[in-house]
């Protein structure tokens, strides 16, 4: 198990799980989430390739749009 931090909350996760593992698990629909590791944005499409690993930082937020 691997501890990390979701939008500031200690939460563990399995060695082997992704981003879009915890954002299946957070029960919220993934497109209406954008997420960030570490500061880094990632993609929708992506998250299924990133592997959460000990002390990662998760924010998830609803993307603004507008102009």
């Amino acid at each position: 198990m691997n501890q990390i931090t979701v939008n500031g909350e200690p939460r563990r996760v399995d060695d082997t799980a992704t981003l879009a593992d915890l954002v299946a698990a957070l029960g919220q629909p993934p497109a209406a989430l954008a997420t960030a590791v570490n500061g880094e944005f990632v993609p929708r499409s992506e998250r299924a390739a990133v592997r959460l690993r000990e002390g990662d930082a998760v924010f998830t937020f609803q993307p603004i749009t507008g102009g």
